[in-house]
């Protein structure tokens, strides 16, 4: 029987690595162990109740005002015990986040082979996303099987040297996280709040906006807002204190907007679904709105999901409040605009890309979601 472990900490590696752990659990020939980090504490345990995802293990990690340094430190350190007792066939890690990362590394250092999850994403600029840039980067050196979410991911680790042989493309499992989450019947104060007005979604938490770039950020949303009384946000804010000192700055007599605590994935996805248009600095949202047909509006000067940018379901507005506020204001009132973003194809994936990882493992084979839609 073959073991294999998964490694993830935050919120956004837990909505996609859960239903990979679901799929793997169904397999009679593979023996699946989740270690979470907890990078994230809260809106992780949020995600694996969501789930019903329980793990193995929990090296808790997080710690108030936690620096690049204590998680990396303190993964290293605690999760070398965990591999040794556990040994596994494979360690999955996903993404681009700390946790992966420093897993990866602890994997090498053990000699343990990696699967990288979304694999060979790319900006090829280490400080933009920072530090996620480079951590997956230093991941794609490591890993041993790479599961890449397109063909331009693909494209990008054949770039780079990676052996073929060692690359499957398999549509992003997010995809296969939201056929879980949204329901038909779902209901929220937030919504009923919102009424028949256009609700405009918002994220936003990137380290390298915050300071000056996000108080752009937020002026420019303020301005459109004030503009548009058939418009309401809801901005679910992230917890740390920098990005809820400059929304509470900027946001804070408008009443257009609610700035509301995190929500669970649950609800998340189903807000993303209900949307008018969603303006954001996160990542993996860049390819679930796009699943509703949502245009989202990436407030970033570069993405590694430029499929999207290519397909027309994402816009790259930077942190330029000009340039915000024109394209926000565009989308509001030429439909046509908006149509070409709403309409555009999803390119992330089908839903099934947990069967094709869980397949590769094991019987080494895959069906390449990219094929079909050629």
């Amino acid at each position: 029987m073959k073991k294999i472990m998964l490694v993830f900490g935050t919120r956004p590696e837990a909505v996609k690595m859960c239903p990979l752990v679901t799929e793997l659990k169904k397999r009679r020939s593979i023996e699946t162990v989740v270690c979470v980090t907890g990078q994230h504490r809260q809106m992780l345990d949020q995600v694996l109740s969501t789930f019903n995802v329980f793990p193995n293990y929990d090296l808790s990690v997080m710690k108030k005002e936690q620096t690049l340094f204590d998680i990396t430190s303190e993964i290293l350190k605690k999760i070398k015990n965990v591999l040794n007792e556990v040994k596994p066939d494979v360690v999955l890690v996903h993404g681009d986040t700390s946790t992966a990362f420093a897993t990866a590394l602890a994997c090498f250092y053990l000699q343990i082979p990696v699967g990288h999850v979304e694999a060979g994403l790319r900006t090829y600029n280490i400080r933009s996303p920072y530090p996620e840039e480079f951590n997956r980067q230093a991941i794609s050196i490591i890993s041993e099987y790479n599961f890449a979410p397109t063909r331009l991911a693909a494209d990008n680790l054949i770039n780079e040297g990676k052996s073929r042989e060692s690359i499957y493309i398999t549509g992003n499992t997010v995809i296969d996280a939201m056929h879980h989450t949204v329901i038909k019947e779902y209901r929220h104060p937030e919504l009923d709040w919102v009424g028949n007005d256009k609700m405009i979604f918002i994220t936003a938490h990137r380290r390298e906006n915050l300071g000056e770039p996000m108080h752009h950020m937020f002026r420019a949303i303020r301005r459109v807002l004030d503009e548009h009384t058939d418009c309401k946000a809801i901005y679910p804010i992230h917890m740390n204190p920098a990005v809820r000192k400059i929304a509470e700055k900027e946001f804070s007599d408008c009443d257009r907007i609610h700035i509301i605590e995190p929500i669970e994935i649950f609800d998340c996805h189903n807000f993303e679904s209900r949307c008018f248009l969603c303006l954001t600095d996160s990542g993996g949202i860049q390819e679930e709105c796009p699943a509703f047909g949502k245009p989202v509006l990436v407030m970033r000067d570069s993405t590694e999901r430029p499929e999207g940018v290519t397909a027309g379901t994402l816009k790259l507005v930077g942190t330029n409040e000009e340039n915000i506020y024109k394209n926000f204001k565009l989308l509001l009132e030429n439909k046509v605009e908006y149509n070409k973003m709403a309409y555009a194809v999803n390119p992330y994936g089908d839903g099934f890309a947990c069967k094709r990882i869980a397949d590769v493992l094991e019987f080494g084979i895959y069906n390449p979601w990219i094929l079909q839609q050629e």
